[in-house]
This record gives structure tokens, sequence and C-alpha cells, in this order.
């Protein structure tokens, strides 16, 4: 599954509603928000997101918010008595740090209840079921780190998400965004230090690969580009690379990497079949990682061969450069199993 959030720190408006739609239509199906933001005056918060539940609603899209002890004390909720939670249209709740373990389990079988995943216990796992939690309502979301250099070491990450899942939790975490960055810091929201500067769909294939059952934007929001790159993902697993200058031949196609996955380039299976380019011999230039090339007449039989580097490779006078993908979708070349569907796509200005 995959989300995307909204915030509650400005007001609602038309253009928040069509991103909304924007979103659900490329197939996302949860909203993350956050209740417990100290400057916000609580009564405009509960407004706020009783209006946000309302289009979630709507658009048929899960609706889960971020709070703490703080948090519900401002807007005057309590756990033991959830009704006027449950009133907002809220899916469920994720329940920050400091909140009674007791309470959590008492909430889980009337709402879902997201944990914090990277500070859950073994203890606090046994105290949910001495209070006989419903299991089933329980989920283990991780946190976004705006200040760069404080996101979750991945080796780390993928330790606590097999040690969560082992136990039943499904698992949530972010990737950052592409379009409107979220403030003070504007350095995006990645769950992962190492996703930060990727693109949200590079970050995205990551996480799946590390059994994430959920996954949300932390940011904002994401541009079209980056939209249209992760509905197709979703729908069918295909890859878009953003590439400067991709002829058009091979934007108009869609290719597939070889069964046989090689160590230091994609192949594409289709490029000596199709011979769409020219494979004259031009000019050798230096390969660094991301270079898209065809291999020309000096190869012999492998002319027409359609490659993406995926480390840095010198100049070779059987191999035509055509474009580079951009940097913040490079990291997806690593994630390129076999057969995996690409799709090449020309690099706007604006992404």
């Amino acid at each position: 599954m995959v989300g995307f959030s909204v915030y509650l720190s400005a007001p609602l408006t038309a253009a928040t509603r069509a991103y909304m739609q924007a979103m659900q239509a490329a197939g996302f199906s949860g909203v993350f928000t956050s209740l417990h933001i100290p400057e916000d005056d609580a009564d405009v918060l509960a407004q706020r997101v009783t209006q946000l539940a309302a289009w979630c609603r709507e658009l048929h899209l899960e609706l889960i918010a971020d709070i703490s002890d703080r948090g519900l004390a401002a807007l005057g909720w309590t756990l033991a008595a959830p009704q006027a939670i449950l009133a907002t249209g809220l899916t469920g709740l994720r329940i920050d740090d400091g909140i009674d373990l007791a309470a959590v389990a008492k909430l889980s079988h009337v709402m879902p209840v997201a944990l914090n995943a990277s500070t859950l216990t073994s203890d606090d796992v046994a105290t949910l079921r001495a209070n006989e939690a419903d299991w089933s309502h329980l989920e283990a979301w991780h946190n976004y780190y705006p200040r760069p250099e404080t996101g979750l070491a991945r080796d780390w990450y993928a330790e606590k998400n097999a040690w969560l899942t082992k136990l039943g939790f499904t698992t949530m975490a972010f990737v950052p965004g592409d379009g409107e960055l979220r403030g003070p810091l504007q350095q995006q929201l990645p769950t992962l230090e190492s996703h930060r500067g990727w693109s949200p769909l590079a970050a995205l294939v990551d996480l799946a690969q590390l059994h994430t059952g959920r996954i949300y934007i932390g940011d904002n929001t994401i541009t079209p580009a980056a939209q249209a790159a992760i509905a197709a993902y979703c729908a069918t697993g295909t890859i878009t690379l953003h590439v400067t200058a991709a002829p058009a031949a091979l934007t108009g196609e869609l290719w597939h990497n070889r069964p046989d996955v090689a160590a230091q380039v994609v192949r594409l299976v289709e490029g000596r079949k199709r011979q769409l380019l020219p494979t004259a011999p031009q000019p050798a230039q230096a390969r660094p990682l991301g270079t898209l090339t065809v291999d020309n007449d000096q190869y012999g039989r492998y002319a027409g061969e359609l490659q993406v580097t995926k480390v840095d490779l010198p100049a070779n006078a059987g191999v035509n450069v055509l474009g580079r993908v951009i940097a913040a979708d490079r990291p997806l070349l690593n994630l390129i199993g076999a057969n995996t569907p690409i799709r090449f796509v020309t690099a706007s200005r604006h992404y």
C-alpha cells in the first residue's frame, strides 16, 4: 500500500483537494497527517482534521493521524473514551512515545493503532499482549527525519523491520517528496538517511525490497512525473528512468532488463532485436554511472545493444553515448532485477 501526507498547519484549499484526487487516481490509498504540532491552535486543528477526514471518505482514502500525549490533551481527547476521536472520521492513530500502552491496547479494540516502529521494544510487546491488545489492529510505523544526517541506517532498519514482521506487525516507512518540501528545513522527509536526494520511486522500490508493508510520501507533495512513475511501478512493476536527451525512439517503447542480471550495466533485451538507433561509430566518451549507451558497428554482432551503466566506466570506441539518467533516479539502477520492465522518459526542467 502506498500513501501520502497532508499537513494541517495551513488551511486546506481547493488545491489540496485536487492534489488528493490526483494521488488517488495514481493508486495511492492512504493519507498521513500530524496532530501534535505545538504551534497549532487546537480548535482550528480539530476543524481541519474533520474536513480532511471528510475528503478522505469521499475519495476512499484511509486517514491516519500522528498524535502525542500533549496533542491528546490539547484536543481534549482520551484513549479511554475515544468517541471524540472517532467522530472526526479518522481511520486510525499513530501513537507517539509517552502514551500508556495499556490505554493503547484498549484503543486497538476500537480502531487501528500504529506504534512507533523504531523505538518499540520486546517489553512493549509483552505489555500489549498482557493487556490483550487486538493484534489485527496494531501496526508499526517508522518516523521521518527532517534534519539531514539523522535518518535511519539501512542495515539497522532492515534488521528492525525483520523483527517487527516476524511478530506480525505491518510496517510502514516514509520516502522523500520531490515537489513542495515540508518546512521549516525543507531538506526532505525520508525514514532512511540514504534516501535523502533520491527520487520518490527509487526510495519506494528500495523500501519495498526491504519488505515494508506501507510506504508513504513524507513531504507535502510529489511532482506529476513522480506520480506517474509510482503509478506505473505499483500497477505493473515498471521502472521509470528520467533521462537527459533521451532519443525519441527509446521513450516510445517498453524495455526489459535481461533475465541474467549484469554486474556493471543494465542490458535491455530488445536493443539488438529492434535496432531503433543509428550504430555508426561516434567519438568515444566516458560513461559515468547512469549513462545510456548503444553499441556501435565496431562491436560486430553486439551492434544496437542498449545499456545503462551501473558503475563508472571508461570511454570505449565501440560504444556511443546517448544520454544520462538524472541523479535522483540513478539509485534505481542497482534495484532493477531480472526481466524488470523499464520505461525511459525525457527529464523536464522541473524534475
